[in-house]
């Protein structure tokens, strides 16, 4: 079980530290009076910082190989 959350963690870990973040777009309303409704796409962005995916990194490799110690 250990081994597979320690593997999970260092794809995870990789993965942030190669993608820095993502975007998407979010459909927003800017007027609504009665059957009138105005709306814009609004695009918002999730970012990480790096260090973040290098500390899920290292965390991973800790439990998987103190997983391997165990047995």
């Amino acid at each position: 079980m250990n081994r597979t959350v320690g593997l999970i963690l260092i794809i995870a870990g990789i993965a942030m530290l190669i993608w820095t973040g993502f975007s998407y777009t979010k459909k927003e309303k800017i007027v609504d009076a009665g059957p009138i409704q105005i709306s814009a796409d609004r695009q918002k962005s999730v970012n990480w910082p790096p260090y973040a995916g290098g500390i899920i990194l290292v965390t991973g490799v800790i439990v998987f190989i103190a997983s391997g110690k165990r047995k």
